[in-house]
C-alpha cells in the first residue's frame, strides 16, 4: 500500500519527524521494503540479471549493524495477491511498467527492475542468520502495524501507509535510517534515525483526532485506489476550504495539507462523514454512510469501508507466531498444515499461494530481448506441474496406498513420456480427473487452467495455462506423509532427469545442475556451449567463494594436500572477468535473454521444490548466479579462449568444472522422455530435429571428470557444511 504524495509532504516538514538514537529495542521490519531499498540504493546490477552475492553481503552488513546496537529485528514479508482483488489493477499497472523498464535497461537506458531471485536470496540469508521472519498470507502492512502496536516498538519501512497507522513506537523511514554509520562507544552503539508518530502530525493541526487520518488516506488515494466520487468531493472541498480550515493555512497549500486542514475541524470520523454525506447529497445517512434503513451506499460508506484497512486490533497473530505459536491463518488456510507452516517460514513461494487462492499468477519481468517470447515460456512445463499438484487436491486421499506411491517413484523417475497424457490408471478427486497429464474438471473435457500474466512484446498479456499432473501419484492433502523418495521422484520427473545423472554432483548443486539440463532442452533460441560454460564456471566461482568465507579454513585443513593458495588465485582470476560498472560496451541482449531463461527455469524449479517440501536441498542461492560475472565470462570465452585457461593451476576447481559439465550433459540427454513436446510444438520456433543438433554437441565438447568425479564430490561434500555459510561478509 501507499498514500499518494504523503511521503513527500511529511518529509518536507521537519516538525513531523524527530531525530532519535536508535538502539536496545525490538524492530519490526517490512521485508519487501528492505530488500527493494538495499538493492536499488546501492548500485547493484540490474541489467545483467543481478549480483546476488553482493546483495547478500550488503544484507549481512545491515544485520550486523543491528546486532551491534542490540536491535532485535523481526522481518515480515508480503505473501500472495490480496484476494479481494481491490489492488489487482495497481499490480497489473506496476508489472506493465516493469516490462517497459526492463526493455529500457536492455537498451542501455534507465530503468528499475528487481532481479528475479532477490526475494529468495533475502529469505535464504535471514534463515541462515537465524533472524525471525514470517511470510503473511497476503499483504503484510496491517499485520506489521498490529504487531508493532502490541509490542510498542517502531516499524522500519518505506511505505507511506505507516504515516496513517497509529503506532505508539513510531515509524522509522528507511530513507533516514543511517545504518552504515554507527555512532557511540563500543558498548553503546546506536543508529541515527528519524522517527514519525501520528501524534506529531496531529499536534501540528491543532490536536486533530488521529482517527481522522485514515479518511485522509482513502480520499487522497492509496494502492487500492480512491472511490470514484472522491475527486468530486475534493473539488467541493477546495471551494469551501477557506471557510472550514483556511484560518490555519499558510497561503497556498498542497492537496494533502488542505485536506488535513479541513479534517482538523471535525471532532470524529462520524462527524466528517456526515459532512461528506451532506456535500454529496446523500440524505438521511449516518456517520458510516448508512441510510435510515441501514443499507450501505454512496461515497461516505465507501470511505468508511476504506478506513477499516487502517484499524489496528489489540492482539496480533504475528506476536503468537514469533512466540512459537501457530502460523498466521486466513488466506493460506486452504493449504495443508505442512504447507501453511512452510509458507509462514518463507519457504513456499507466493506463486503457490496465488495458485491455490486465485488461480492467477503474475510473472516477474526480466531484462531480456522483448522481441522474443518471454523468458518464462521456457519454464512453463515446471509451472504447469505446480498447478497440477495444487489444483488436484481432494477429500478422499486417505484411501490412497502410500506403498504404491513409493513403488511407482522407484520405477518411474524418468519422467512422463511424450504420449503420457492419456496413460495410466486415472483417479478422480473433488471434481478433478487425474490421469498423468492435463488436469480436467470432473464431468467435462475442459482442462483446469491458471491465469498467468506475462510479457508479450512490450505488453502485459493474460494467458490461460493448463495444469498438468505428474504421472507419479502425489496428493496435496497428504504431502507431509509422502516419503522423500516419492517427492523427489516427482521433482525429477518434471525436470526430466534421473537421480543417477545427479549422483556425482554435490547435494547443494543438484537442483541447479538439473535445471541447467532442463534449460538446455527448453530454451529458445538454443543456448550456446559458451553460455553453458559461463554458467558452470560461475558455479565453480561460487564454490570457491564459499570456501573463502570466514570460518572456512577449518575445512581447508581437512584436505591439506591441496594447494589452497592456487585455488584462491584462480578465484581471483575468475572475479577479474566481471563486467565492471561504467564499461562502454553495450549489453549482449541475446546472452541476457538466454540467462534470463535460465533464471526463470531455476525460479520455477525452486517453487516446485518448495511445494514438494524440499526433496532436494536448497542451493547456496547468493553464490549460484552473478550476472556481471556470467556475462564477463561469456565475453572471455567468445574471444576464442578456452574455459580451461581460467582453471589452470586449480585441480579441485578443474575437476568440479568437468564433473558439473558431465552431469549437465547427462541431465539434458534426449534419452530422457520429454513431456512438453506438444507444448513446444504449440509455441513454435523451429524446434524440430534439425534445429536441435547444436545443443548436444555443445555439452559433449566438455572433458569428463573421469575417476576424479567421486573424489571431487566427496571433497565438496566435506567443505560444504551448514556452518560454512553462516556469514557473507
Amino acid at each position: 500500500m501507499g498514500v499518494q504524495g504523503l511521503t513527500t509532504y511529511v518529509e518536507g516538514n521537519r516538525n513531523f519527524l524527530q531525530d532519535v538514537k536508535f538502539r536496545d529495542s525490538r524492530l519490526v521490519i517490512d521485508g519487501c521494503s528492505l530488500y527493494f531499498r538495499l538493492y536499488f540504493n546501492n548500485n547493484l546490477d540490474q541489467q545483467h540479471g543481478g549480483d546476488y552475492n553482493a546483495f547478500a553481503c550488503l544484507l549481512t552488513q545491515f544485520l550486523s549493524a543491528l546486532a551491534a546496537c542490540n536491535i532485535q529485528p523481526y522481518v515480515v514479508l508480503d505473501g500472495g495477491i490480496d484476494p479481494s482483488d481491490k489492488k489487482f489493477p495497481t499490480l497489473r499497472q506496476r508489472l506493465q511498467s516493469k516490462i517497459r523498464e526492463a526493455d529500457s535497461l536492455s537498451q542501455g537506458r534507465n530503468g528499475s527492475v528487481l532481479p528475479i531471485l532477490t526475494r529468495e536470496v533475502f529469505i535464504h540469508v535471514l534463515t541462515q542468520r537465524g533472524v525471525p521472519l514470517v511470510q503473511c498470507p497476503a499483504e503484510a502492512d496491517w499485520e506489521i502495524a498490529c504487531l508493532a502496536h502490541q509490542w510498542n516498538c517502531p516499524v522500519l519501512t518505506n511505505d507511506s501507509d505507516f504515516y496513517i497507522f497509529d503506532l505508539p513506537g513510531g515509524y522509522l523511514p528507511l530513507h533516514f535510517f543511517h545504518w552504515t554509520n554507527l555512532n557511540g562507544k563500543a558498548s553503546h552503539r546506536y543508529i541515527s534515525a528519524r522517527c514519525y508518530t501520528t501524534n506529531r502530525l496531529c499536534r501540528w493541526f491543532g490536536g486533530m483526532n488521529q482517527e481522522l487520518l485514515p479518511l485522509c488516506a482513502v480520499l487522497t488515494g492509496n494502492d487500492y485506489g480512491a472511490p470514484k466520487d472522491a475527486e468530486t468531493l475534493l473539488g467541493l472541498l477546495d471551494v469551501s476550504a477557506s471557510g472550514r480550515g483556511g484560518g490555519r493555512g499558510k497561503g497556498s497549500t498542497s492537496r494533502i495539507e488542505g485536506l488535513l486542514l479541513w479534517l482538523s475541524s471535525f471532532s470524529s470520523p462520524a462527524e466528517a462523514l456526515e459532512e461528506v454525506s451532506r456535500l454529496m447529497g446523500e440524505e438521511g445517512r449516518d456517520g458510516r454512510g448508512r441510510g435510515k434503513s441501514g443499507q450501505k451506499g454512496g461515497l461516505s460508506s465507501q470511505l468508511w469501508a476504506g478506513m477499516q484497512e487502517y484499524h489496528i486490533t489489540p492482539q496480533s497473530s504475528l506476536a503468537r507466531w514469533f512466540s512459537g505459536g501457530k502460523a498466521p491463518g486466513g488466506r493460506a488456510s486452504g493449504l495443508p498444515e505442512c504447507l501453511s507452516l512452510a509458507a509462514a517460514r518463507g519457504l513456499l513461494s507466493p506463486l503457490v499461494i496465488d495458485t491455490v487462492v486465485m488461480r492467477r499468477v503474475l510473472l516477474i519481468a526480466q531484462v531480456e530481448n522483448s522481441k522474443l517470447a518471454s523468458s518464462h515460456c521456457s519454464a512453463r512445463a515446471i509451472r504447469q506441474a505446480i498447478y497440477g499438484i495444487v489444483l488436484q487436491r481432494g477429500q478422499d486421499v486417505q484411501g490412497q496406498d502410500m506403498r504404491v506411491q513409493e513403488n511407482i517413484s522407484h520405477g518411474m523417475r524418468g519422467g512422463r513420456g511424450r504420449g503420457g497424457r492419456g496413460r495410466g490408471g486415472g483417479y478422480s478427486q473433488q471434481g478433478v480427473n487425474v490421469a498423468g497429464g492435463a488436469a480436467t474438471v470432473q464431468g467435462s473435457s475442459a482442462p483446469m487452467c491458471v491465469e498467468e500474466y506475462d510479457r508479450l512484446d512490450l505488453n502485459l498479456k493474460k494467458n490461460q495455462v493448463e495444469a498438468h499432473l505428474p504421472r507419479t501419484p502425489l496428493h496435496l492433502d497428504t504431502l507431509g506423509q509422502a516419503p522423500v523418495a516419492v517427492r523427489l521422484g516427482v521433482l525429477l520427473e518434471v525436470l526430466r532427469t534421473k537421480e543417477s545423472a545427479l549422483a556425482p554432483v554435490p547435494l547443494h548443486l543438484r537442483l541447479a545442475v538439473a535445471v541447467t539440463g532442463f534449460w538446455l532442452r527448453e530454451a529458445i533460441p538454443t543456448p550456446s556451449q559458451q553460455q553453458l560454460q559461463a554458467l558452470v564456471l560461475n558455479m565453480v566461482y561460487g564454490e570457491l567463494s564459499l570456501n573463502n568465507q570466514p570460518g572456512a579454513t577449518q575445512y581447508q585443513h581437512a584436505v591439506p594436500h591441496l594447494n589452497w593458495a592456487a585455488e584462491h588465485n584462480l578465484w581471483a582470476g575468475l572475479d577479474r572477468q566481471r563486467v565492471r560498472p561504467g564499461e562502454r560496451r553495450g549489453l549482449d541482449v541475446a546472452a541476457a535473454h538466454s540467462f534470463s531463461q535460465w533464471q526463470a527455469c531455476f525460479w520455477s524449479a525452486l517453487c516446485l521444490n518448495q511445494l514438494l517440501l524440499l526433496p532436494m536441498p536448497e542451493p547456496q542461492l547468493p553464490w549460484l548466479f552473478s550476472g556481471t560475472l556470467v556475462h564477463g565470462l561469456l565475453r572471455y570465452l567468445k574471444g576464442g579462449r578456452p574455459a580451461e585457461s581460467l582453471l589452470a593451476g586449480g585441480p579441485l576447481s578443474s575437476q568440479l568444472y568437468c564433473s558439473l559439465l558431465d552431469a549437465v550433459r547427462n541431465c539434458s540427454s534426449k534419452t530422457h522422455p520429454s513431456s512438453s513436446a506438444a507444448g513446444r510444438r504449440r509455441r513454435g520456433g523451429g524446434r524440430g530435429r534439425g534445429g536441435r543438433g547444436g545443443r548436444g554437441r555443445g555439452v559433449r565438447g566438455a572433458r569428463g571428470g573421469g575417476g576424479g568425479t567421486e573424489e571431487i564430490n566427496n571433497r565438496f561434500a566435506l567443505l560444504m557444511s551448514e556452518e560454512e555459510s553462516d556469514d557473507y561478509d
